[in-house]
């Protein structure tokens, strides 16, 4: 008896496909997450604001080790030339600049000390565990698929304005100036986001490729959201409430 193969699944159009890739950073992304939302209504303590901070700096510091790993995989200078402007975004062009020293001078406006975050000393093992899991994935994977992961900054603008406004609304003890990496990264979030996608749906020519595309967002969705389970996690063991305060749990 002779089996006959069902053909492949015809690829989505590209206007099908974008909007797939724009659910899935729409619906899985981490502004959903519990934390964040607190984060937003003003419920987070101080303490708990300067555990995120640290937490996700460990997040912040390894983005330009996943877009190096990035760049060696792609095969043209224009390509190289444009993602490398992602690791000058947050690494600087020289000392005292860049994305990675704006999270700094926000952990210092929230009270946190320098040397305690850049030794990492109080990183989670849940959050280590996420990170290094997003750095691996863009070793190891193809190119489609490392792009396909950073196209979570297709929702991160929204995201940084909301925070801007929550944090000059709720959280009022850090400085503004410790805000200035939330400002930098709408308009870098938009650029990178709009770059990034339209390589995505250039090189995702089959089903196969489209899904894969599709796994690998979902996939850094997760970690993220994981990084914040651990937070999360942290902070309703170890602090009593907004403000330092009571506050009710939700």
């Amino acid at each position: 008896m002779t089996t006959t193969l069902a053909p492949p699944a015809p690829p989505w159009t590209r206007t099908e496909f974008a909007t797939r890739l724009r659910a899935v950073a729409q619906e899985r992304y981490h502004d959903r997450h519990p934390f964040n939302l607190r984060m937003h209504r003003g419920e987070l303590g101080r303490e708990e604001v300067r555990c995120w901070i640290a937490n996700r700096f460990h997040y912040q510091r390894h983005i330009p080790v996943k877009d190096a790993l990035i760049v060696a995989k792609l095969d043209t200078p224009q390509l190289r030339r444009m993602w490398l402007r992602r690791i000058e975004d947050h690494d600087g062009r020289r000392e005292g600049e860049g994305g990675i020293e704006r999270w700094l001078r926000l952990g210092e406006a929230a009270g946190l000390d320098r040397a305690t975050l850049l030794s990492g000393e109080t990183v989670l093992p849940g959050v280590r565990m996420a990170v290094e899991g997003y750095v691996t994935f863009c070793r190891l994977r193809s190119p489609l698929e490392a792009v396909a992961a950073s196209l979570t900054e297709l929702t991160a603008p929204d995201l940084m304005l909301r925070r801007i406004e929550a944090f000059e609304r709720h959280y009022t003890w850090i400085a503004p100036d410790g805000l200035a990496y939330f400002r930098a990264r709408v308009d870098q979030g938009r650029r990178d986001s709009t770059e990034a996608l339209d390589l995505v749906l250039q090189w995702a020519r089959t089903r196969e490729q489209q899904e894969q595309a599709l796994a690998a967002l979902t996939f850094k969705c997760d970690v993220l959201w994981a990084l914040l389970d651990a937070v999360e996690h942290r902070t309703r063991q170890d602090t009593p409430g907004p403000q330092d305060g009571p506050r009710e749990r939700v």
